[in-house]
């Protein structure tokens, strides 16, 4: 499932109640929504909310780590950076105080997959919003000054997160472990030594190779009207000339079989940490984005670790003799490939090596019926979970956009949730038990670790 990390929910398009009683039952989700494509590619999608004078306004561009290379990681991070450091007609600087001065918030993420930027503001205020990301989309200055003191912030950020992170640690070594070999084998913040040594020209050329209209999805909801939205956008961003190579560039770095991981199994991990108590990731091959397989993988996750009531939390932090202060389980799905990995934090004075040989063989048992662990109780308990997140994701103006824009930029279709909905009501138990046989019989697994009693990083 696409998730929406980080949304609070506070009521939005929601005009009937779902029940979740029966797992066959079809749902929907009563959206009025416009979308339109430009004569230069850019995908637009429009949603009107009257109730409060507010939007949200988010661009998709389908850039991320995956397209960079060796040398080069980290430039398309170092770039979302750099959109916020001035254009040609709003000059340095005024891009986040113009928008933090009428009362609006601004923010930008970038992922293997894709690079996301987006605000929420005053209703009113969506013609200024506008033309300060049509001018960034086109005339980005990338001064030098701005851009070496960009430098040292991602540079600290990667610090932060990974070598001073000891959560961040492990699960960049995971993803090194797991997509060995593989555009996904690394950082989207990207390597110490591609930081230092990424020049203007690596990341100008990201910028126009990859930062055009027919590379984009523009999604705005809130108290806008639709005919007006569209003339506004179409005065901005029509002008802007589409790329012409950008297609050819992601037909390369498409290559299914790039993403074929070469990872080695069976085997341990050692990081050295400065947490008191070891925190650990056990991980397995996954599933691509958007497959029957990875809907089934997601359920399985849910009902082995999610929440205090789930399998995984019983055996080992609530049994009668609890080895983990915590415990989850975890389905992450790329566009061209996934992983699904255990983690936690291990108690004071319980055996690593006795942890882990026990999460081997209770993930195993998980998939048997003695176990009890896999039942219709907790399917459709996990259906249930699934659709209220679905409905939360859509209750706030910024939720809703970020969920039809990642839908359109992934799969084409903003629509696609319905399918997503369809799959996970279908699910049945016999699939979620064969999964769970195929993913934890199967012995590919990577164990990785980190404490505070290791003297050098093994990887």
């Amino acid at each position: 499932k696409i998730k929406n990390n980080n949304i609070t929910a506070n009521g939005h398009l929601v005009d009937h109640m779902a029940h979740f009683d029966s797992p066959n039952e079809s749902l929907k989700i009563d959206l009025q929504i416009h979308k339109e494509t430009l004569s230069n590619g850019l995908r637009v999608i429009v949603v009107e909310d009257k109730r409060l004078p507010i939007a949200a306004y988010a661009t998709f561009f389908d850039i991320g780590g995956r397209h960079e290379g060796k040398g080069t990681t980290g430039a398309s991070h170092f770039l979302e950076h750099l959109m916020f450091k001035g254009a040609k007609k709003y000059g340095p600087g005024k891009f986040d105080s113009m928008i933090e001065g009428m009362g609006g918030s601004t923010n930008a993420y970038t992922t293997f997959d894709n690079t996301v930027y987006y605000q929420s503001f005053p209703a009113k205020n969506l013609e200024m919003i506008i033309d300060l990301e049509a001018d960034r989309m086109q005339n980005l200055l990338l001064e030098p000054v701005a851009f070496e003191s960009e430098r040292q912030v991602v540079k600290e950020e990667r610090k932060y997160r990974y070598e001073n992170g000891p959560q961040g640690k492990l699960y960049l070594a995971m993803m090194k472990a797991i997509f060995e070999k593989s555009p996904y084998g690394g950082s989207v913040i990207g390597e110490l030594e591609d930081l230092n040594n990424l020049n203007r020209d690596h990341v100008f050329d990201f910028f126009k190779s990859y930062y055009a209209p027919n590379n984009a999805v523009l999604v705005v909801v809130g108290d806008v009207d639709i005919p007006t939205t569209m003339k506004l956008i179409k005065e901005k961003y029509g002008p802007i000339p589409l790329s012409k190579g950008v297609e050819k560039l992601k037909m390369e770095k498409d290559k299914k079989e790039l993403y074929v991981a070469q990872a080695r199994f069976k085997r341990e991990v050692q990081l050295n940490g400065n947490n008191e108590n070891t925190l650990f990731m056990l991980t397995y091959p996954g599933e691509a984005l958007g497959t029957r397989k990875a809907f089934v993988m997601d359920v399985l996750s849910s009902i082995l670790g999610e929440g205090e009531s789930s399998y995984l939390h019983h055996k080992f932090v609530m049994g009668e003799k609890p080895v983990l202060s915590e415990v989850s389980a975890s389905n992450h799905n790329l566009k061209y490939n996934g992983l699904f990995f255990i983690s936690g934090q291990l108690l004071a004075g319980s055996s690593d090596k006795n942890v882990k040989e026990k999460l081997l063989k209770s993930l195993k048992e998980a998939c048997t019926e003695k176990e009890m662990a896999l039942t219709e109780r907790s399917l459709q308990k996990s259906k249930n979970q699934y659709l209220v997140d679905y409905y939360q994701d859509i209750q706030t103006n910024f939720g809703l956009a970020v969920f039809l824009g990642m839908r359109e930029n992934f799969f084409n279709d903003y629509r696609f949730y319905e399918k997503e909905l369809s799959t996970y009501q279908s699910i049945t138990l016999p699939e979620v038990v064969s999964e769970c046989h195929n993913l934890f019989d199967s012995n590919k697994w990577i164990y990785l670790k980190i404490n505070n009693k290791i003297k050098n990083d093994t990887f």
